[in-house]
């Protein structure tokens, strides 16, 4: 697939801040909360996604997933995301099951939601299962606050093939985490090894082959300028909720991101991930949120003006419900 290049750690890492806006914040407006939502922002942590977005947007506050640049949807492995509008189709059709009995079943859902629906939300618990397997076809959108059920509702279906959805989204799911693998992007998007592998076989043009760490994997051409360049400086400090794209990975790229097993443990647990703390450029801890209480779980020695960042960035975290600055306990 194209030229060969040889990537370092910290140019895979520095290239994923970067283009995640984490090296330093995007000017306040619908272009920004797009890029910050290039691949999607996982909202399954009741408001992640409003954490998610403060860590890469000026202004953003308690409200801004309701922006109307933004809709809810479920997502990759069904699970709650905040997209951006305009682009609906490529993270439902894109996620299209590519065999006739799975097209049948998401679409019949999606038939059968709307003409119960007429027109009107669904709200509790009711067909939550029709929701899910019908939204890969564009139709459903949801409105989730965590304290219940999501209520849903149809819309028209997007004017879009469904194999260029999947293109897209294999090129926004490489652009924020790559180098990658089809195997990795089937276990992200929650489609078929088969599906993944023929959609990076239908943009052999547009990719390259990268040698890392962990491995050989592919990245988009149009990137690879970027890759080369040297890392800038890191922001001071990040605090990332459960689930932010930087740290949603699986298998090897988790030891790239974290190389201490130990620590990984620590940060991709088996139920309820934490948060992590991004300390300039590296993940060097964990945090959870109780009300307006932050506790933090350092992996090594804070210095005084380290442990002052990552007290201002909780005191600005933009967290619903909660009134009053934020206060940092330190675990460790």
């Amino acid at each position: 697939m194209g030229s060969q290049l040889v990537l370092t750690r910290e140019q895979i890492l520095g290239f994923r801040r970067r283009v995640g806006a984490l090296d330093a914040r995007l000017p306040a407006g619908d272009a920004s909360l797009r890029q910050a939502a290039w691949a999607g922002l996982q909202d399954s942590m009741p408001r992640a996604a409003v954490l998610s977005i403060h860590a890469r947007v000026e202004g953003a506050g308690p409200s801004s997933w309701e922006d109307p640049a933004f809709v809810q949807i479920w997502g990759p492995r069904y699970s709650a995301y905040v997209v951006a509008a305009e682009d609906v189709a490529v993270f439902t059709l894109g996620r299209l099951p590519d065999d006739a009995k799975g097209r049948k079943r998401a679409e019949g859902a999606a038939a059968r939601l709307h003409a119960e629906l007429n027109g009107m939300p669904l709200p509790g618990d009711e067909h939550v299962y029709s929701v899910r397997y019908g939204a890969t076809t564009g139709r459903i959108l949801i409105r989730w606050d965590g304290a219940r059920r999501p209520i849903a509702w149809t819309v028209p279906a997007p004017d879009l093939d469904p194999a260029d959805a999947q293109r897209e989204l294999a090129r926004r799911y490489l652009h924020v985490f790559g180098p990658s693998t089809p195997v990795a992007f089937s276990v992200w998007a929650g489609i078929s090894k088969r599906a993944a592998a023929a959609t990076f076989g239908s943009l052999d043009g547009e990719l390259v082959t990268a040698h890392t760490p962990i491995g050989i994997g592919w990245l988009l051409a149009s990137d690879e300028e970027a890759f080369r360049a040297e890392p800038g400086r890191a922001a001071p400090v990040r605090l990332l909720p459960s689930g932010d794209s930087y740290y949603l990975l699986q298998g090897d790229d988790r030891a790239l991101l974290v190389p201490d097993a130990a620590r990984r443990g620590e940060l991709w647990t088996s139920r309820v991930w934490p948060g992590a703390v991004l300390l300039e450029g590296e993940i060097r801890g964990v945090w959870r949120r109780a009300e307006a209480t932050v506790t933090v779980d350092s992996w090594d020695v804070f210095s005084a003006a380290d442990r002052e960042a990552v007290e201002a960035e909780a005191a600005s975290l933009p967290i619903p419900g909660v009134e009053g600055q934020i206060q940092v306990r330190w675990s460790s």
